[in-house]
């Protein structure tokens, strides 16, 4: 690993981090988790760093957490978030990033704005819902039907997401291409 790769996983874990400023809003039926700007952050790292750095990056960020960094929105970091209903979105944050950035890798065919939509819409929304709606089910005792009809409020915010990342890495891939890791 260069110097260079780690100082860019470091980047985008301190963009994740900076995601969590903005305000949050929790959802209470859902015990508590909260809609953030986070996801966009792991959407990004895994379509601009590729699978294995995005996916560290993720890493990078939730090992800060784990030292009790107040991180996440809200200003919550700690052991107690990987006990809280929050936890399968944050297990599915790295593997998301790495999907993400696979699909970026092997869609090179594909122009990047559409490359990087599907990308993030795969990673960054369905593999990180796969993760997110069994914890939700799991840690706020409620059946996995209710907790993925609950979790569908975070869509359109997510879809959101996606468009921004896919206009994010078009606009770096024409201004500054070597900056598009995923597709080096």
């Amino acid at each position: 690993m260069t110097d260079r790769s780690l100082v860019q996983i470091a980047f985008y874990a301190a963009l994740i981090a900076a995601l969590g400023l903005l305000p949050k809003f929790a959802i209470p039926f859902l015990g508590g988790v909260p809609i953030t700007a986070q996801t966009l952050g792991v959407m990004l790292a895994g379509v601009m760093l590729g699978p294995v750095r995005g996916a560290l990056a993720m890493l990078l960020f939730l090992f800060l957490i784990a030292l009790g960094a107040p991180l996440l929105a809200g200003g919550r970091g700690g052991l107690g978030v990987f006990a809280s209903p929050t936890v399968g979105f944050l297990i599915g944050f790295p593997v998301g990033a790495f999907v993400a950035g696979l699909i970026m890798q092997r869609t090179k065919t594909l122009s990047v704005l559409p490359a990087a939509a599907l990308a993030a819409l795969v990673g960054g929304v369905g593999v990180v819902y796969l993760f997110g709606i069994p914890g939700i089910a799991i840690m706020a005792d409620l059946p996995l039907a209710k907790a993925a009809f609950g979790a569908a409020v975070f869509i359109p915010g997510d879809l959101i997401k996606v468009a921004v990342t896919a206009v994010v890495a078009e606009t770096v891939a024409r201004g500054l291409p070597r900056a598009l890791l995923s597709r080096g």
